[in-house]
């Protein structure tokens, strides 16, 4: 007798040809804009807890921005 163990569930990667036309860092940027208006619109109608929650995923987004691209340790080649 054999047991079997459980699939492992697949993770479904959802790629539309809208998003892969847009590059990262140009998703990134806009999504900064969406939640840097959305920020101030909350602030705006006194509601100060959803637009500190909302800065925070805008700051979110630009530390992920700024880690989009070669690394520094990926730019300087060991010398050999």
């Amino acid at each position: 007798m054999t047991a079997t163990l459980p699939a492992k569930p697949r993770l479904a990667v959802l790629q539309t040809p809208a998003s892969t036309d847009i590059d990262p860092k140009g998703q990134l940027r806009s999504r900064i804009a969406q939640l840097e208006q959305e920020a101030r619109l909350a602030a705006d109608a006194g509601e100060i807890e959803t637009s500190a929650r909302v800065i925070l995923q805008a700051l979110d987004c630009e530390r992920r921005l700024a880690a989009i691209g070669p690394q520094v340790l990926q730019v300087i080649k060991p010398r050999s």
